[in-house]
């Protein structure tokens, strides 16, 4: 899946310091984000020191991400999108598919980070300016003591069988046009295992039994995190779709399944476990 980066190491500690030459740096602009145009299609983020080269001063507002190995990554929320010569603008969606998977992982990564600073610029109490914490990922107001974690939404990936067949689905009026699976946000109020009965309920009018935990994933392009599992349909096995959320919901036999073109998602990697006869 996207985020096994091995032999790569991904370090999320709020640990902020000044960005060295070889710091990359992480711009976006309307769910796009800048990458230097190489011959090969390889990702390549620019560093402070290309911004030097370019004569670029926005070197001075900088906000700390994570780090992979050695290299530490920023983005800049507070000033207006840039692009040297040599680079543009790509959508999110191309890092699904983007080598080496280690840079793709932090675009996306870092996406969510820049949503979540650019949309907490002020108190969502007093409206006054927020202010960025040195010691934790947080924001504070210094007037009405308000503060601002980053928000990580829980949501179910179900993988509903049938004997041999597993539900199969395709969104309505997304971008994604592949086959995904059951999936939704747990709300307020619920445990994960009612968003399942709830989510099932909704979408294909079914009842489930024997929902087995699988294995979660964090996913940056919706601010996620994914609790994938494996449930069997109990009783009645006609679906009822929801055509406001699904363009397709179907039963699909294990031998008719697609090999899926990508690993790097917790549903692709479910189907591809029952395709295999793994699920169990």
């Amino acid at each position: 899946m996207i985020q096994d980066i091995k032999p790569h190491q991904f370090h999320n500690e709020f640990r902020p310091h000044p960005p060295k030459p070889d710091s990359r740096i992480l711009n976006y602009h309307d769910r796009t984000i800048m990458v230097k145009k190489t011959a090969d299609h390889q990702l390549y983020f620019p560093t402070f020191q290309d911004l030097y080269d370019n004569g670029l001063g926005v070197c001075e507002q900088y906000t700390y991400l994570f780090s992979i190995d050695s290299i530490s990554y920023y983005a800049f929320p507070e000033v207006e999108t840039f692009l040297p010569e040599g680079y543009e603008f790509i959508s999110l969606q191309k890092l699904r598919y983007a080598k080496p998977q280690h840079l793709a992982f932090a675009g996306v990564t870092g996406y969510q980070l820049y949503e979540w600073y650019v949309s907490r610029r002020f108190c969502g109490k007093c409206g006054r300016p927020l202010k960025k914490d040195t010691k934790e990922r947080m924001l504070y107001c210094d007037f009405c003591k308000q503060v601002e974690y980053p928000v990580i939404s829980p949501a179910v990936i179900v993988a509903i069988t049938n004997g041999d067949s597993i539900l199969l689905s395709k969104y309505a009026d997304r971008e994604y046009k592949k086959y995904a699976l059951i999936a939704g946000f747990t709300e307020v109020g619920e445990t994960v295992e009612e968003t399942i009965q709830r989510e099932v309920m909704e979408e294909v009018g079914l009842k489930v039994t024997n929902v087995r935990y699988y294995k979660s994933q964090p996913w940056s392009f919706t601010g996620s995190l994914l609790l994938g599992f494996f449930c069997e349909v109990d009783g009645d096995d006609s679906i009822h779709m929801d055509s406001n959320e699904l363009a397709v919901a179907k039963w699909v036999k294990r031998e008719e399944i697609p090999v899926v073109d990508s690993d790097i998602s917790l549903t692709n990697e479910m189907i591809t476990q029952f395709r295999l006869g793994l699920e169990k």
